[in-house]
């Protein structure tokens, strides 16, 4: 059975887009004030037994993460590792993402303390993800980007398939890779961790798998029939769910001709260097033995980023490599908070919103 969790609606008459907004950011006591009337189902439940299935229900916006969906799997996450009749929680986005990331546009268009009272509940359900005593599968289908990747790259079974796509995509944002980033990150092999938190890179299932950033690789075409397949187990056993995966799973997807994992020695030499400048600069000493389009590619996606975002990401990384998850996730958390006043720079204030589809950002600063 399906059930839907977000009942709020909005009273029109009686409230500006600019306060819905600021109400939708504060939390569950003010919303039942507004006593909404659109009933919109963004996080969805399935039952079956001693299963319970998470579904990401908004499509339309590639399931990017609102105040009121965070709450909710917070509350269901809860819920379910205190209830003794749940072994197994299942997580997945309807349509063609997991979850783009949070809801951006919202944030820049509250004060900073409502983003940091959404932002507050996004790191306790990564907190809670990472560390859930109870049985816990990601279906990551489709994009998984920022905060969405991290709500599911948190969890014990990472599962990608053929059209996965993980993203960092915060440096270009005027940001940083958060919400625990930092700390799965720096665990990738060598500097892997610095070149896709830096750049941005788009990784596919296969090198997720390769990496680390996933535990199994199931073909597209068999993942429904893993899902039935858990539900009908119902065991909350690791041992018996990881072998009812690998009976579904490609152990060896192969990687494209093309794969970012392919220049990891490449990556090594030049992202293992101190500063951002350093980096830029081994990139393009590289570039003048034998230039190529990825070389290329990475000296100006990391040149059009925010310099600033940059810099706090590679320190934020390299710190994360000797931080456990929730000293991770604190200090990402204070970061974030600084971020949102304002005090460092204005770069995350002054990104487009659509800047991937239509402009490239002129920043503030530069090197």
């Amino acid at each position: 059975m399906l059930y839907g969790t977000n009942c709020w609606t909005i009273k029109k008459t009686h409230a500006s887009k600019q306060e819905v907004a600021k109400m939708r950011m504060c939390g569950h006591t003010r919303l039942d004030k507004m006593r909404m009337r659109f009933f919109q189902f963004y996080v969805l439940i399935k039952h079956s037994s001693n299963v319970r299935t998470i579904i990401l229900n908004r499509p339309q916006q590639l399931n990017a993460l609102t105040f009121e969906m965070t709450f909710q799997i917070l509350e269901l996450l809860h819920a379910y590792e205190d209830d003794p009749s749940v072994k197994l929680v299942i997580m997945k986005g309807e349509g063609r993402a997991f979850s783009a990331g949070g809801d951006v546009a919202a944030l820049v268009n509250v004060s900073w303390k409502e983003g940091a009272t959404f932002l507050s509940r996004a790191y306790i359900v990564d907190y809670l993800v990472a560390t859930y005593t109870k049985t816990q599968v990601s279906l990551i289908r489709g994009i998984a980007m920022g905060a969405g990747a991290a709500f599911a790259v948190h969890g014990r079974f990472r599962v990608v398939t053929d059209n996965t796509l993980f993203a960092m995509p915060e440096t270009a944002l005027g940001s940083f890779p958060d919400v625990g980033a930092s700390y799965y990150l720096s665990r990738l092999p060598g500097f892997f961790g610095e070149y896709v938190g830096l750049t941005g890179a788009r990784l596919d299932g296969a090198e997720m798998l390769a990496c680390g950033l996933a535990t199994h690789f199931v073909p597209l075409e068999k993942l429904s029939s893993l899902e039935d397949a858990l539900c009908k187990a119902n065991t909350g056993d690791p041992k018996i769910i990881n072998n009812i995966i690998h009976d579904f799973s490609n152990k060896n997807p192969t990687l494209k001709e093309k794969s970012h994992y392919f220049r990891l020695k490449t990556i090594n030499r030049c992202f293992s260097r101190r500063t951002v400048e350093e980096i830029i600069s081994a990139l393009e000493e590289e570039g003048d033995k034998n230039m190529d389009d990825w070389l290329s590619w990475t000296i100006q996606t990391l040149k059009k980023a925010s310099p600033t975002s940059l810099k706090i990401s590679l320190r934020s990384i390299r710190e994360g490599r000797f931080q456990g998850v929730g000293q991770c996730l604190i200090r990402e958390y204070r970061m974030i908070c600084t971020v949102l006043q304002g005090k460092v720079c204005r770069d995350f204030f002054e990104v487009p919103i659509y800047y991937f589809i239509y402009s490239i950002k002129s920043w503030n600063n530069g090197f």
